[in-house]
């Protein structure tokens, strides 16, 4: 492996810059699809040979087996594909072996998959896919076989029920006993973010966060004449016009004095389909994009300003206060090892004991938006998540730091709800936001 390709295809990523957008600092450039293609190759390149190891060593299995078929891809299968393969080609077969020095990663399919796995099956020798792949196994007789099925985890239970029986039918019995549930593999793999990755990551999620400016500003918003469906839809636009994309359709709704008190979810699901944006508004924007095969995932709020305001009401500004109290509750007790119902039972004692009524419902982010890892809360599951919440914190992994806080408004003789959602990296001791948080309401308009 090149390291130096790898610096420097980072490099080139993290220090081309674009237009700016209503900052001082300017926004990272977007790089073409060849070049995100080669970044992207090089990053997998990188993960082979360092998270496969690890991982295999750690859950002391020397077999994974990942099976897929065209168009019906398995979850990990997807994140293992060089850039310009964008689906299985007919049924797909990876095999890592570990052998105690090096793993080996053979492919039982037509094709070599790029530089990281070779061909391994002779269709002319023997013609039969499951029986090669029986012989491999037989070849190497290893002590544990790890295929992706899970009751817990959508993102490990990628193998169809087809292609298990199709599987345990062609081994011997002595290795159909052999056969274990590779979800922690596949976990692992999915929610281990790189040294190379992080060194991009808070790139990725300053250009979501200088689009979500972008957004909340008089450039998109004016008051008495824009609907938040208006800029729901300018978000989707202005991503695409920067050839990227989103992995969920932006929501922004409004919280104002004089309507009436809304639930949770009426506040997302039950929205004015034509809400006019006024002064005087409390905005929230839940947006995420997608780039370089990592996601982000973000909340923020805006504040309308009325005239003659140079800013927002002081409950406003103590709401956002509170809640960025809640985020650095629940931040302060990852501890590795600790279970997501144990982060979200100890963040939620602290922080009603420090009179905050809070909900958290905080999950990992990375190659997919609600990625594999510990669930920390559900909005509607305040009290733990069986299963996924028992999945324990490893270091390097990535979170997106998702939760509300119900506050008081004086001025609005109201509460409201502090929607706060920003991406933070764990490294084994402790959490930072890749890209920092909001810790100050936007002003639409700005002011100087």
């Amino acid at each position: 492996m090149d390291d130096l390709k790898i610096l420097f295809l980072t490099l080139f990523a993290v220090a081309l810059v674009n237009v700016p957008i209503l900052h001082a600092q300017q926004t990272p450039a977007i790089l073409d699809i060849q070049a995100r293609a080669e970044v992207q190759n090089d990053w997998l390149a990188h993960r082979f040979e360092t998270v496969i190891p690890k991982l295999m060593r750690r859950e002391n299995i020397d077999m994974w087996v990942i099976i897929a078929r065209e168009y019906n891809e398995d979850p990990v299968i997807k994140t293992m594909l060089p850039a310009t393969w964008q689906s299985a080609r007919r049924r797909t077969i990876l095999v890592f072996y570990d052998n105690g020095q090096t793993v080996e990663q053979l492919a039982v399919a037509r094709y070599d998959i790029g530089e990281f796995f070779k061909t391994a099956w002779n269709k002319d020798k023997q013609p039969n896919q499951w029986k090669r792949l029986a012989e491999i196994i037989e070849e190497r007789d290893p002590q544990q076989i790890a295929l992706n099925y899970s009751k817990t985890f959508a993102l490990a239970d990628g193998i169809s029920k087809t292609q298990f029986n199709s599987f345990e039918k062609s081994l011997s019995s002595k290795y159909q006993d052999r056969i274990v549930s590779g979800e922690n593999l596949a976990i692992g793999w999915l929610e281990t973010r790189t040294g190379p990755e992080m060194q991009v990551y808070p790139q990725i999620c300053q250009i979501a966060h200088d689009i979500i400016a972008e957004g909340f500003s008089e450039a998109v918003i004016q008051p008495g004449i824009t609907t938040t469906a208006n800029v729901e839809w300018w978000y989707r636009q202005r991503v695409r016009a920067l050839n990227l994309t989103a992995w969920f359709h932006p929501s922004v709704s409004v919280q104002r004095g004089g309507d009436r008190q809304t639930g949770f979810l009426e506040s997302f699901s039950k929205r004015p389909a034509k809400n006019i944006i006024q002064p005087g508004d409390l905005l929230h924007v839940d947006f995420g994009i997608t780039y370089l095969g990592l996601n982000t995932d973000t909340q923020q709020h805006a504040y309308v300003l009325k005239a003659g305001e140079s800013g927002a009401p002081d409950g406003l500004v103590q709401a956002l206060e509170t809640g960025n109290r809640l985020q650095d509750i629940l931040t302060s007790n990852f501890k590795t090892g600790r279970s997501g119902n144990e982060i979200l039972e100890v963040s939620r004692k602290q922080a009603i004991s420090e009179g905050i009524e809070p909900s958290i419902y905080t999950h990992p982010i990375g190659f997919h938006g609600h990625a594999a890892g510990p669930t920390i809360g559900l909005w509607d599951q305040q009290g733990g998540v069986e299963g996924k919440g028992d999945y324990p914190l490893y270091p390097n992994t990535a979170y997106s730091i998702e939760l509300n806080a119900t506050v008081d408004v004086p001025e609005w003789n109201k509460e409201i709800r502090i929607m706060l959602e920003e991406d933070a990296f764990f490294n084994g001791d402790s959490l930072r936001y890749i890209d920092d948080r909001q810790t100050k309401l936007w002003l639409i308009p700005r002011r100087k």
